[in-house]
């Protein structure tokens, strides 16, 4: 017998807008008490006057208790459920891109709650968020072999949500064997990443069409990349024709990988490396004189919460200030934040008021978000965190 799990009055608008998540202090206790579930266990969700609603899975621990995952009541989540769904993702994929190189599973975007699963070709590289899809991964290695029989599955689980799920960290192979590097191609430029020991999956597919823009602004143009990890923008650009290209990043692994990748496209003579925390870093070169036609910011999320967000509005406007001061005459920034809690709005703000900070003028020529294969659920917000934009800045 299937557990249910009641909603008070009114709390199933969210639900019926489309929305996959419930919070505890949604829940009717009183009929249908949280401690009473198992964590990771499916559940019925009803509205408060028992009319069946569809089915999730429950964490009683968790603000976010319970996750949709059908509004078929009659469903459960389950290795023929998941082979449904990766065959949905997949006819999309195959629709954008020619290429095996994408985001195939992007969370709720998909469908699929907690799951997420980047291929590299024959290499998927998978992170199980949450307790419900943790439970669920045997089926998931399943459902994954039956749709594309991978050489080699990788559960990459060190995700910070997985810590507010409680549950531990896991890097493993579990599906095949990972020899050395995995090889992957976007906007032409080929890439090594790496997918054990790297951030996140390895490799960040959500500015794939963000750099195609900058692809095209980039020839004879001195570009600096800071946060470069392993070059995504930077080796591209310099594959655009960019004359000279320096990355920065605090890791001196990804900046070893950023020089390999260099070569891999025969561009080691333009790509250069900087190593150091990327506010001093700036500062050290706006002291020695250095100037830029290009600068691109694509930090890591300042904002992880909400109460974070006035220092790292704070964080985002010192960076643009300090990139800006590295420009030319008549210069482009790209400026970027993955932080979800940083609306759109507030970006060209912060843009706006470096400019001024530096008593220059400012034209956003391009606004871009996340790529297409990690799309946005329209009842969920939070789906859709990327932002970045171009910025002519100038002065008279």
């Amino acid at each position: 017998m299937t557990q249910r799990l009641r909603l008070k009055k009114n709390a199933d608008r969210r639900l019926k807008a489309g929305h996959l998540w419930l919070y505890s202090n949604e829940v009717d206790t009183q009929a249908t008490p949280l401690q009473g579930f198992e964590a990771g266990g499916q559940a019925v969700v009803e509205a408060a006057n028992g009319k069946a609603m569809g089915v999730a899975y429950v964490n009683p621990h968790s603000l976010i208790c319970a996750r949709v995952v059908s509004r078929d009541p009659g469903m459960r989540l389950d290795r023929s459920l998941l082979v449904h769904r990766f065959n949905q993702a997949l006819a999309l994929r195959e629709r954008l891109y020619d290429k095996p190189f994408y985001r195939l599973v992007h969370g709720e975007g998909d469908l699929l709650p907690g799951l997420v699963v980047d291929r590299f070709d024959d290499v998927l590289v998978v992170q199980l968020n949450t307790l419900g899809m943790e439970r669920l991964g045997e089926e998931v290695i399943a459902a994954l072999d039956k749709v594309l029989s991978p050489r080699v599955i990788v559960f990459k689980n060190d995700t910070a949500g997985r810590r507010q799920e409680q549950l531990e960290p896991q890097v493993a192979v579990v599906k095949g064997e990972l020899t050395g590097p995995v090889l992957l191609e976007e906007n032409g430029v080929r890439f090594e990443v790496p997918v054990l020991d790297g951030q996140k999956t390895g490799w960040f597919y959500d500015h794939r069409a963000n750099r195609a823009w900058l692809n095209g602004l980039v020839a004879g143009k001195r570009v600096l990349d800071v946060f470069s990890y392993v070059g995504g923008w930077g080796v591209q650009a310099a594959a655009h024709g960019a004359s000279e290209v320096l990355c920065v990043d605090a890791s001196a692994q990804a900046l070893e990988r950023v020089a390999e990748n260099a070569a891999l496209n025969g561009l080691h003579e333009q790509v250069a490396v900087g190593e150091g925390d990327a506010f001093e870093a700036l500062a050290a070169l706006k002291a020695d004189g250095e100037q830029f036609d290009v600068v691109i910011l694509d930090p890591p999320a300042f904002i992880r919460k909400r109460k974070d967000i006035p220092n790292g509005e704070r964080a985002y406007a010192r960076l643009n200030r300090e990139a800006m001061r590295l420009l030319g005459r008549d210069g482009l920034l790209l400026s970027a934040s993955c932080s979800m809690h940083l609306a759109p709005e507030r970006l060209v703000e912060v843009v706006r008021g470096a400019v001024r900070h530096q008593d220059r003028h400012g034209q956003v020529i391009y606004q871009g978000h996340q790529a297409a294969d990690h799309p946005v659920h329209p009842a969920i917000p939070e789906t859709a965190y990327l932002k970045a934009l171009g910025v002519r800045v100038f002065r008279d």
